[in-house]
């Protein structure tokens, strides 16, 4: 399915693909479920469940007032997240060499988009993406397949085996394979056995200078 086409376009997760934040989300979580009366949550445990976005997940946690909830993390997130947000080592650098080729890069997050935004902005991204979807932009959210509909919607590029989606987790992996999309695992753990319900990466590189050294050579 994905052997022989060489991308035209790279569309990047963002959270702890791009940047490291978990310490801002565990943060901000932990805020909402002690005023919300709940137990909070191991650093692992923020790892290993949060992958939706919070329309999807908060429902799920929160019930009923899971809107107020919503509210609280922000009010904290929004407090916190650009005096604390660090890119990953050699991601600047590699998002300039990918875009001197001239691919077409956009990111796809289910971080609220304005967020989203606002963190490139601050990290002087802006000018290496053409579009930036987060949570709410479009109808649904990832892995539903709207985001990248929209990512690509300036474009005459359309999702297939031309188009890479770059991801740290498995809703990453499951997305793309839901939208046709390459599937390409960055981090810095290997895939571990049965972790993507055969839903596997295609690549997994585990630097962002490991898949930029990769585009360069195609």
């Amino acid at each position: 399915m994905f052997e022989g086409a060489n991308p035209q376009a790279l569309i990047f997760d963002w959270d702890n693909t791009l940047v490291d934040t978990w310490a801002i989300i565990h943060d901000a979580l932990n805020t909402t479920l002690e005023t919300f009366g709940k137990d909070s949550w191991s650093l692992d445990e923020t790892r290993t469940r949060v992958r939706s976005s919070m329309r999807d997940s908060f429902p799920d946690i929160f019930g009923d007032r899971w809107e107020a909830a919503g509210r609280v993390f922000y009010k904290r997130y929004g407090a916190i997240h650009i005096t604390k947000l660090k890119q990953l080592a050699g991601a600047t650098l590699m998002l300039e060499r990918i875009a001197a080729k001239g691919l077409y890069l956009a990111v796809v997050s289910n971080k609220r988009g304005d967020y989203l935004r606002s963190e490139a902005s601050h990290l002087g991204w802006s000018k290496f993406f053409d579009m930036i979807v987060g949570a709410n932009d479009a109808k649904r959210d990832k892995p539903l397949p709207e985001p990248i509909y929209l990512a690509l919607s300036k474009t005459n590029i359309q999702p297939g085996p031309e188009v890479w989606y770059v991801g740290d987790t498995d809703i990453d992996m499951h997305f793309a394979h839901r939208t046709g999309c390459v599937p390409v695992l960055m981090r810095e753990l290997a895939p571990q056995s049965a972790e993507f319900n055969d839903k596997n990466p295609a690549y997994h590189f585990s630097t962002c200078m490991a898949l930029c050294k990769y585009i360069d050579n195609l």
